[in-house]
């Protein structure tokens, strides 16, 4: 049992450690050598773990990047039954944006920089990434077809083309950030999604 903990605590400080430098500095630009650096984990010892960093790679998007994109956008949206869909919808989009941290508006959504990175290159990552993205996405449509079964949303609404939406704008403007050095476009990103989300509800 003692074994067993401690080989999960390496595994885990190891893709902790991976995924900080994969977010920092790129997933192709990080090797090996870098992350048994941060680690202070010898070759054999990392090896024991892990064979490569493509292995490495995945378990991070599996096991970190996910439970980022589920916690703070799928685990919400789990009591939409209690809420008024619109208000919930407005609450996540906008609160997540107000909360991002000066690091994350300098370096973007870790999932989106390796959708951009490798996403088109490595088959694996790329299976896994839209898997990420599809699940978010049909959690809202979710949510969406529920309101407007409540008649909070209009009957017209497009549940599926406004959940690409809702996910679309977000990574896009987390991905634009990054190149200013400023919060207008994000304050910009808020005063439209927020008259988006307005217009499809149900005075």
């Amino acid at each position: 049992m003692k074994q067993s903990l401690k080989s999960k605590t390496t595994q885990d400080l190891i893709l902790n450690k991976s995924f900080e430098m994969f977010y920092s500095n790129g997933f192709k630009s990080t090797n090996i050598p870098d992350i048994m650096r941060e680690t202070s984990l010898s070759k054999g010892a990392f090896y024991h773990h892990f064979k490569n960093k493509h292995e490495i790679g995945i378990k991070v998007i599996e096991n970190i990047i996910t439970k980022r994109i589920q916690d703070g956008f799928i685990v919400p949206l789990e009591d939409y039954k209690n809420k008024n869909i619109p208000e919930l919808l407005l609450y996540i989009f906008t609160e997540r944006i107000k909360k991002i941290s000066e690091k994350e508006k300098e370096l973007g959504c870790p999932a989106n920089n390796l959708i951009n990175e490798i996403g088109c290159s490595d088959s694996e990552f790329r299976i896994l990434l839209r898997n990420l993205i599809d699940s978010w996405q049909i959690a809202l449509v979710k949510v969406l077809e529920f309101g407007k079964a409540k008649n909070q949303i209009h009957s017209n609404v497009n549940c599926s083309a406004l959940a690409t939406c809702l996910i679309g704008s977000f990574e896009g403007i987390r991905g634009i950030r990054k190149i200013y050095d400023n919060n207008q476009i994000f304050d910009n990103y808020i005063i439209g999604i927020t008259h988006y989300i307005n217009a499809i509800k149900k005075k």
